[in-house]
């Protein structure tokens, strides 16, 4: 069959499966951690989010503008991801349509923070190597014209396999199954196009953030004669450096899954744990700390954020952005 028609739907994947899940206590508590650290980093986020809201001038300040966005599609990627977790231990089946939907919303958030990033890379580079221009092409509309194509190349893979399922088979939407994304993997191709934009967006980011962060660091040290200047960028290219790898590590999620299989040699109590250990430390986790990172380490945001994360003083902060 697949050899004939090209199709992937006889092709055994055990990492793609859902296991039955006996709920003894290891079993509950890898549940109730895998469901309490996202719901806490989303409403950390959320307040961030409140703190930005709180204040105009972060409505019109392109950085602010797409940290704010970072901060949205984590939060999404968070719950959506959670909810898709919840799904698989318990083994429920839904209509494809649902699925898709949050196949597609987890797929898009998933891909927004490194491209985001990137665009935030190309401000900051702007910003600095060419200050006298910077209000001109960094504008509120343009990063909003930015945020418009980063959902276009995001969704872009994605909306392929959507359209060629339904061409495939037009009742695909009407049909039930488990949720995942493999489940609109109808094709071997579509499992080559997704490694490929995989790596597309791994390399493209990590060359525009290496480019403009050198430039960056250059352009610090040639027009600043105080070291501590140039210090303070160094210091910012290492924070988003480490932001990169946290973003693409995600990336790296479905491979260290396949290679946990093959390690697991066919042990599904084994691969359980080892899945659920990439699931916690490669794709939950760096989504939760990389917002917190670069919104705690502005100096705008961290005493807005304190104000409301803690209800602390009763004089709210005043904001200050450079």
């Amino acid at each position: 069959m697949a050899g004939a028609n090209g199709t992937i739907e006889d092709l055994s994947f055990t990492h793609q499966q859902f296991f039955k899940v006996d709920f003894d206590a290891v079993t509950s508590t890898k549940t109730a951690v895998a469901a309490l650290i996202p719901l806490f980093f989303i409403y950390v986020n959320c307040v961030m989010l409140f703190a930005l809201g709180s204040k105009s001038i972060f409505h019109e300040t392109p950085r602010y503008i797409l940290f704010g966005h970072m901060l949205m599609s984590d939060s999404v990627l968070l719950l959506v991801t959670t909810i898709m977790y919840a799904m698989t231990l318990s083994v429920l089946q839904m209509t494809k349509a649902i699925c898709t939907l949050l196949v597609f919303v987890s797929h898009c958030t998933f891909r927004n923070a490194p491209l985001t990033l990137a665009v935030m890379s190309l401000e900051r580079y702007v910003a600095i190597c060419f200050p006298l221009r910077h209000c001109n092409i960094a504008t509120p509309k343009r990063t909003c014209v930015a945020l418009g194509i980063i959902w276009f190349l995001s969704s872009l893979s994605i909306v392929i396999d959507i359209i060629f399922a339904l061409i495939v088979n037009p009742n695909y939407l009407t049909e039930i199954s488990y949720c995942t994304l493999e489940k609109l993997f109808i094709a071997k191709w579509q499992t080559g196009k997704y490694e490929g934009f995989d790596v597309l967006y791994f390399v493209s980011v990590a060359m525009i953030i290496i480019f403009t962060y050198i430039s960056i660091m250059v352009t610090a040290r040639s027009v600043s004669s105080e070291k501590d200047s140039a210090r303070k960028a160094h210091r910012t290219v290492l924070l988003h450096l480490i932001q990169l790898g946290l973003c693409l590590t995600s990336f790296l999620y479905t491979t260290i899954e396949r290679t946990l299989y093959m390690m697991s040699e066919g042990n599904s109590s084994i691969f359980k744990h080892l899945r659920f250990l990439n699931y916690l430390l490669v794709l939950l986790l760096p989504r939760c700390l990389s917002p917190l990172i670069y919104g705690l380490r502005d100096d705008a945001v961290r005493p807005l954020f304190k104000y409301f994360f803690y209800r602390s003083g009763k004089v709210r902060p005043s904001v200050n952005v450079h």
